[in-house]
């Protein structure tokens, strides 16, 4: 019977999962800052403060006028 082998070239996974958690959590971590730090939509800017002239002008008239 014959037996197939191979040799890698590479380190063992034990030795290299030591390593590679760590930097895919650096990664992720960086990915996450970038997201953050340079994203253009900022809500603050959007927020409605209330109602607006349009608004006044419609409801003005009905709230001074008399109650029935």
């Amino acid at each position: 019977m014959a037996t197939i082998s191979s040799a890698s070239l590479h380190a063992p996974a034990s030795s290299r999962d030591g390593l590679a958690r760590p930097l895919a959590d650096l990664r992720a971590a960086w990915r996450q800052f970038i997201a953050k730090a340079f994203n253009p939509y900022r809500p603050e800017l959007h927020y409605m403060r209330g109602p607006g002239p349009a608004w006044r002008a419609k409801h003005l008239g009905q709230s001074n006028a008399a109650p029935r």
